[in-house]
């Protein structure tokens, strides 16, 4: 018997710091929080209004996939060529939505480390204006006439909308529907005014 053996007939002392094996969730949790924290680490210089319109232009494109998802993994008859596009176009859009945020946060300014060979340089303020300039008024064009053909009963192809769809079912699917896609008339606007205070920043920087 070594001095690190328990005596006979006694239980095993109780397991310490030292002696509890390590766990792979720490790690992956540390991680997470490392990334979370330098995609939402806001940039210098930059106005909390700005901040606030940033941080807020996901939350509003989030309902919207939502829904789509919904209809995705609900029993509408849709094949699965359908589904994944729905899939893919709500991942897509809310991705697409969280870039606004680079404009406020400091990998907007510099590529991060993960780019092989961008990272750390600067990033040119004109790659990040022009396209998100353009977006802006696509998106603003985009879902203020979306709504203006659902007011006329009719698609953006001009065609008649069809009865199926919950604007012309009304009651519950209609508000339903409408309180997860009239956000998307903010996107636009929200996205120019960041874009505005991010052009503003770099150039007096």
């Amino acid at each position: 018997m070594t001095r690190t053996d328990p005596a006979p007939g006694t239980a095993p002392p109780p397991a310490t710091a030292e002696t509890r094996q390590p766990t792979t969730t720490a790690p992956t949790t540390g991680r997470l929080r490392s990334a979370w924290r330098a995609a939402h680490t806001p940039a210098a210089g930059v106005p909390r209004w700005a901040r606030t319109a940033a941080f807020a232009v996901p939350l509003i494109v989030l309902p919207s996939g939502l829904w789509r998802l919904q209809i995705a993994f609900g029993d509408y008859g849709i094949g699965f060529g359908e589904r994944a596009y729905i899939v893919f176009l709500s991942v897509l859009s809310e991705v697409v939505a969280f870039a606004a945020v680079g404009l406020v946060a400091t990998w907007g300014e510099r590529f991060p480390r993960w780019m092989p060979g961008l990272r750390g340089r600067r990033v040119p303020t004109p790659a990040a204006v022009i396209p998100a300039t353009l977006g802006a008024v696509l998106l603003t064009v985009l879902w203020t006439s979306f709504f203006a053909t659902q007011l006329a009963g009719v698609t953006l192809r001009g065609e008649p909308i069809p009865a199926i769809f919950p604007t012309r079912a009304g009651g519950r699917p209609a508000a339903i529907f409408y309180l997860c896609y009239l956000p998307l008339l903010l996107w636009g606007p929200l996205l120019g005014a960041v874009t505005y205070a991010y052009h503003r920043r770099r150039r007096n920087h």
